[in-house]
């Protein structure tokens, strides 16, 4: 365990969500170690970057010591194997237990519906003659959705008919074949972040409105357009949620809301979301500082927005080619953006590369402001 003056926190990963809770604990006099499987980019230069296979015990043992606490980017990143061998006293979130209650959608979605919360129908199929027959049950359309490793829109499919589902499975379905899920006519999808200790404490950041783009998140508003009731409802939900998984950290809680204004529980993500970037100039304390407050046993932060409007866009990459940054000045001239690129060497379409934030009182001017940031960025 660490005995330095300063706590150590441990990421395992390397990407922008490694790279965004770094800075911030780093503001807070936390040391920095990280461990990817490949060479760092986006953590480069912010503390002890190790380079090596996290499916290896010796190599995962020799990354904890000397952390005070460590948390996964992600989670697909292998917990429990690193629960074996952590030195005593480590703190490790979330835990295994967590990330196996969501890593696969197919868990997730049984264990709230265990917990009684609300959510679209599903059913999970072995094989597609179950699928076609899951979707007969539930009426066209339905969204199709492989077990794990999905994520930004991919392994994810609108079946309008049975023979999208004939189409698609062969390359959504793994062996245990995949969720069905009914179609939800949403009329805006939301998300909640909730920030759990493992004491208990817990704090929500105010409800967002997302806006998706070819299955990937555009934009995000805070707060949400929505009624008070429908408010108090997803952050309910969302809590509920938190504590059905024992979350610790920043638990992203995905949700629509119906055309009659009910909450419905998405899916959800154990770390810092997307749809909490804007935190970092919209918030008091932002998801990332929170996530490691919470991770080394800390007090929670004020999740309330430090203005009435706060507008985030997303960065995705238009091209292969390694990242330039010509066209960044031209997004220096609008006032009051805040621009984070991630650090990735390579650009390739669609990828994620970087987000801008800005905050105001008019959400027309905001909104403006923010879309022509993002565009002016071409990487």
């Amino acid at each position: 365990m660490n005995d330095k003056p300063f706590p150590v926190l441990g990421i395992l990963g390397g990407g922008q969500l490694g790279r965004m809770t770094a800075l911030a604990a780093i503001r807070m006099g936390v040391g920095i170690r990280t461990l990817s499987p490949s060479p760092a980019g986006p953590v480069e230069g912010l503390g002890e970057a190790l380079v090596g296979d996290w499916n290896d015990p010796d190599v995962l043992r020799r990354f904890a010591e000397g952390c005070t606490a460590i948390t996964v980017e992600s989670e697909w990143a292998p917990a429990e194997k690193l629960q074996p061998v952590l030195p005593e006293g480590v703190r490790l979130f979330p835990t295994p237990h967590t990330l196996s209650l969501i890593r696969h959608k197919g868990v997730q979605k049984s264990a709230l519906e265990a917990a009684g919360l609300p959510a679209a129908a599903f059913e999970r199929c072995s094989d597609v003659e179950s699928a076609r027959a899951a979707a007969t049950r539930m009426g066209l359309p339905v969204v199709l959705k492989r077990y794990q490793g999905s994520y930004d829109g991919y392994g994810n499919a609108t079946a309008r008919t049975l023979d999208d589902i004939d189409a698609a499975w062969p390359d959504l379905a793994g062996d245990d074949g995949l969720l069905v899920e009914a179609f939800v006519p949403f009329r805006q999808e939301l998300s909640v972040l909730v920030v759990r200790t493992d004491d208990g404490q817990m704090v929500c950041y105010p409800p967002a409105h997302t806006e998706q783009r070819d299955h990937r998140c555009h934009a995000v508003v805070v707060p949400a357009e929505i009624s008070d009731t429908t408010r108090d409802r997803a952050v309910e939900v969302a809590r509920a949620a938190a504590e059905t998984v024992e979350s610790v950290g920043v638990l992203g809680v995905e949700l629509f809301e119906t055309q009659d204004g009910d909450i419905l529980l998405n899916e959800l993500a154990p770390r810092p979301h997307n749809t909490g970037h804007y935190s970092i100039e919209g918030s008091h304390t932002s998801q990332f500082e929170n996530h490691a407050r919470a991770v080394l046993g800390w007090p929670l932060g004020d999740p309330g927005l430090r203005a009435p409007v706060a507008v985030m866009v997303n960065i995705l990459g238009t091209r292969a080619a390694p990242v330039s940054s010509t066209t960044i000045p031209e997004s220096l001239t609008i006032p009051g953006v805040g621009i984070h690129l991630y650090g990735k060497k390579e650009s390739r379409p669609r990828r994620k590369m970087g987000h801008v934030t800005v905050t105001g009182d008019d959400p027309v001017d905001v909104r403006t402001r923010a879309e022509k940031a993002a565009s002016s960025i071409i990487l």
